[in-house]
């Protein structure tokens, strides 16, 4: 008969440590080995079927066994090694992080790894390797937009408002435009780059085909989308999207329309003055990421335009179409939020964001 592995003692507060580690996804993979190690031999486990089941050596299980037998769980850290004392200490971190924080080197907009590596004098990989660390992505960027507008505390509670707690017996409706979406005929297909992988590939010289403009209504509350393309993007053209939106629509409802300040989404009083039940919301300056439909056209960039190759303005139309078709049967309601911004970071240096 097999031996069971001797259980080692243990704490309540080590034998729920031991089953965190055992079960964390961000944890270092050999300390959450050892952990369920140990999970194994508290549970009565044989060495070979704790070996077995993870896959390693026998003397491995016995080893960590005994360590956390003698230290707990202290004794699952790796011992203190003696060797060749580091190159780059906490000082070559520092220096660093003080060069991204001083003027680019002349003729560049901004450092980069190789730069900042011939000022210091040191490698390219030993400057890679405290990026890294630190979570410095030099080439990647992120931007934003804060709005200007006076009233923004306002317009931003009027519209937030509508999304998480709409007005009872009424209909919530997200409006805008994509415009200009070109007609562009390319050879498209897949390719095999030298390093042996295999992706899309677009040719980058193309035909033009003219461009056409997509009106879109959102239902907030279904998901739901209705649509139009048309030529031109006038007052006249969104006025006849809104007469067929509303024939749609039951007409004892009362719709809130959330657009926004584009010049033909204004002075439709004479029209609004014909259809009592609708009411304009309009997003603050620089802020139409309020508008929830917009989440909708990246959503059909990404599915429908992005790479393909068409050959005239009706073929486009009709993947626009075709989309559309297909999305509405699984349409759901977009669950809204809005990420915080601190435009107070441009103002911080990299130590601070890193300390």
């Amino acid at each position: 008969m097999p031996r069971r592995a001797s259980v080692p003692r243990c704490s309540e507060k080590d034998r729920q440590t031991i089953e965190e580690w055992a079960n964390s996804r961000t944890l270092e993979a050999r300390l959450v080995e050892r952990a369920k190690i140990v999970r194994g031999c508290l549970a009565g486990a044989t060495v070979t079927e704790i070996a077995r089941e993870l896959g390693i050596r026998l003397n491995t299980v016995i080893e960590w066994r005994d360590r956390f037998d003698q230290k707990g769980v202290e004794g699952l850290h790796d011992r203190p090694r003696s060797g060749k004392p580091r190159t780059y200490d906490e000082t070559f971190r520092d220096r660093v992080l003080k060069t991204l924080e001083e003027p680019p080197p002349k003729g560049q907009a901004k450092w980069d790894g190789a730069a900042v590596a011939v000022h210091l004098g040191v490698s390219d990989d030993a400057v890679w390797r405290v990026l890294r660390r630190e979570g410095i992505c030099l080439a990647r960027q992120r931007s934003w937009c804060v709005s200007t507008d006076p009233e923004f505390t306002s317009k931003a509670a009027d519209i937030v408002g509508l999304y998480l707690n709409p007005p009872e017996k009424a209909l919530v409706i997200s409006i805008d435009e994509k415009p200009s979406i070109q007609a562009l005929e390319r050879t498209t297909g897949y390719v095999c780059t030298s390093n042996g992988k295999i992706v899309q590939g677009l040719k980058s010289t193309y035909k033009r085909h003219g461009t056409l403009n997509l009106f879109a209504a959102l239902n907030v509350a279904t998901g739901a989308i209705h649509a139009q393309t048309t030529k031109l993007k006038r007052r006249v053209e969104f006025l006849a999207f809104m007469d067929q939106l509303l024939s749609e629509l039951p007409a004892e409802k009362q719709i809130h329309v959330i657009l926004d300040n584009y010049c033909i989404h204004k002075r439709n009083e004479e029209w609004l003055a014909e259809h009592p039940n609708v009411t304009f919301h309009f997003t603050p300056t620089s802020a139409s990421w309020l508008n929830q439909v917009e989440i909708w056209f990246g959503i059909l960039s990404r599915k429908a335009l992005k790479g393909a190759s068409f050959r005239d303005v009706d073929q486009l139309r009709a993947a626009i179409d075709a989309f559309i078709e297909a999305y509405q049967p699984n349409a759901k309601p977009f669950v809204w939020r809005k990420r915080e911004v601190k435009g107070s970071q441009l103002k911080n240096t990299i130590v601070n964001l890193c300390n």
